[in-house]
């Protein structure tokens, strides 16, 4: 499974319930994810979703997926000081939530995929955005250069 396959399998696992199994290879994954977002109960509660929703596709946290997740609590000092930390571990790919965690990631990395839920598109004629609409106006996606 490359990294573009497990980026669309992260999305469609937020956006909607797929009732296919994901395939798995013997290599652990590692996702990031960081949220911008108070640690409130309805982010958790989604949080809990997104999470369910991995598990419901095959991705075991511990067992074949390595999850790292930061709250930024709304405080970009900090999401930017989580973002940095995030990127250093290297991983597979980086589910943000939040626009100041999206783009916090976005000042770090051109590298490593980036998803995001929104419910706008995104222009794919500015480059330097490095989003492209993806996923039915869902998400939005930074591809990889």
């Amino acid at each position: 499974m490359n990294r573009r396959e497990f980026i669309t399998l992260i999305g469609g696992a937020a956006a909607w319930p797929l009732a296919a199994k994901a395939q798995q290879s013997d290599q652990m994954r590692r996702l990031a994810v960081l949220i911008g977002l108070a640690s409130d109960t309805p982010a958790q509660a989604s949080y809990a979703q997104f999470l369910h929703e991995l598990e419901k596709l095959g991705w075991i946290s511990g067992r074949n997926i390595q999850i790292d997740e930061r709250w930024g609590e709304g405080n970009m000092d900090r999401i930017l000081v989580q973002a940095e930390e995030l990127v250093s571990l290297k991983p597979d790919a980086i589910f943000v939530r939040g626009i100041r965690a999206l783009t916090a990631m976005q000042k770090q990395t051109v590298t490593i995929p980036i998803v995001a839920p929104s419910g706008k598109s995104c222009s794919t004629s500015r480059p330097r955005e490095r989003s492209a609409s993806r996923f039915r106006r869902r998400f939005w996606y930074a591809p990889t250069r």
